[in-house]
């Protein structure tokens, strides 16, 4: 195992929940909705890089940013000066009605990413990534006139009508909120730990192709399919990548019948898995682009990007009130000044996407050398600061139980986390992670494991 110097380490100053918290909690479970979950007794008072302090003054690591969202972490002082001196020009203005500088600017740069010679994109500002795909849907049922959408199992969405429809990660996101989104079907995601269909871990991704085929001749008239929606690496499914040949011949099969191709990058985009979106690791473009989560350091954004080509809704389609808001745009702009390496964070090299893509090499290697040691890993997968830890029973089958009590334990000792899947811990930390403080993680995740050994 490699030896880094731990420069600060968690400092618990209470036993937790501390009495501040538990406090608050009391008063959140008596007057907020029923729905929210509370995985872990914290309530936050502030951040500072890759640490947030609770209430009664307990430092935890930052292992998980918001559900992937913090991507400069807490309080970067350059996200907090573009967005300081936004709010005092204008905090709002409706971007469905007057262009704003900041917005159109934000359009011209995320495009960049993903234009490529001889093909124009456009983009549409919403609030949220759930937004973002209920106006995918919509642009892609509105351009291609057809209304059938498919989906895959293990994928989430947003909890919106329409995006949950399209989940299927869980159940209880849809359990007694029918009837949802007509023409809507789901097929199996690619997994290659757990193959579906029968296939292997090399032919999990021929194997979904056919099974969508099929589904052409006996069940669902392809010419009824308005698009084909997809997490290039899906993500509360359990942090799952494909296998290479997926998603290229995923946009050969929408090629073939005039589907619209859709790949959701709410939460593996923005630099997270090393490059501003996970889809560009597999060579191949989509129609539209949905996202959000990690574009504006924890701002509510969310964008659709769609091909020229595709964008014929016409003027006053589809809108939003707050969608663009300028104060958001510009922590997506002092977002991408990091991710682009305009502005370098010290410490983290060129840009952040690289330093995305080296401190997850370092923690991918350090967790699959804790393989050897504790048997129930059964999977270590990722790109960049995108990883799953799958936890396994001895015959291989998800351990969801002895997950919860390592995710608990990990956070007991000072470490934020979160599941995914069946029994999966995501490791998705601010963008902004050194070596030395993933080291500080890693031996978290360590010295717990080797508890429940």
């Amino acid at each position: 195992m490699t030896t880094l110097p731990k420069p600060r380490q968690p400092e618990l100053k209470t036993a937790l929940p501390g009495p501040k918290t538990a406090s608050i909690m009391e008063r959140d479970s008596q007057h907020l909705s029923t729905s929210y979950m509370r995985p872990y007794p914290f309530v936050p008072d502030h951040g500072e890089g890759v640490w947030l302090t609770d209430v009664d003054g307990n430092t935890m690591l930052d292992f998980f940013a918001g559900i992937a969202v913090s991507t400069t972490g807490h309080a970067h002082p350059h996200v907090v000066k573009a967005v300081q001196e936004q709010i005092t020009k204008f905090t709002h203005v409706c971007l469905t009605d007057y262009p704003q500088e900041i917005t159109t600017s934000l359009a011209e740069r995320l495009v960049k990413h993903v234009e490529k010679p001889g093909e124009k994109w456009r983009v549409f500002f919403s609030n949220s990534g759930a937004e973002a795909v209920e106006a995918a849907v919509k642009l892609a049922r509105n351009h291609t006139g057809r209304q059938h959408i498919i989906s895959t199992m293990g994928s989430f969405h947003g909890r919106t009508y329409g995006a949950i429809t399209l989940t299927g990660s869980k159940t209880k996101y849809k359990r007694g909120f029918g009837p949802l989104l007509p023409a809507v079907s789901h097929v199996p995601y690619p997994n290659p730990f757990r193959p579906p269909l029968g296939s292997t871990a090399e032919t999990c991704g021929q194997a979904v192709l056919d099974h969508i085929e099929g589904l052409f001749v006996g069940i669902l008239p392809a010419d009824e399919v308005a698009a084909i929606i997809v997490e290039p690496m899906q993500g509360e499914g359990g942090y799952i990548v494909p296998p290479a040949d997926f998603l290229p011949g995923l946009r050969a099969l929408c090629d073939k019948y005039g589907i619209m191709l859709i790949f959701d990058e709410v939460q593996a985009g923005m630099g997270r898995t090393g490059k501003m979106f996970s889809f560009q690791h597999f060579d191949v473009q989509p129609d539209i682009i949905t996202s959000a989560k990690g574009i504006a350091s924890g701002m509510p954004l969310g964008a659709l990007l769609a091909k020229e080509s595709v964008m014929t809704w016409p003027v006053g389609s589809h809108g939003s009130t707050y969608g663009g808001n300028p104060v958001a745009a510009a922590a997506a702009h002092s977002t991408l000044d990091l991710l682009e390496g305009k502005v370098q964070h010290p410490g983290c090299g060129a840009n952040l996407m690289d330093n995305a893509a080296q401190v997850g090499e370092f923690i991918m290697a350090e967790l699959k050398g804790m393989q050897a040691e504790f048997p129930f890993l059964g999977d270590v997968r990722g790109r960049g600061l995108f990883i799953g830890l799958e936890f396994v029973k001895p015959d291989g089958s998800p351990d969801g139980a002895l997950r919860d009590r390592a995710s608990m334990a990990m956070f007991e000792r000072g470490l934020l986390n979160l599941d995914c899947g069946e029994a999966v811990i995501r490791i998705s930390p601010p963008l902004i992670l050194t070596r030395e403080e993933a080291a500080t993680g890693l031996e978290i995740m360590r010295e717990t494991l080797r508890t429940l050994k």
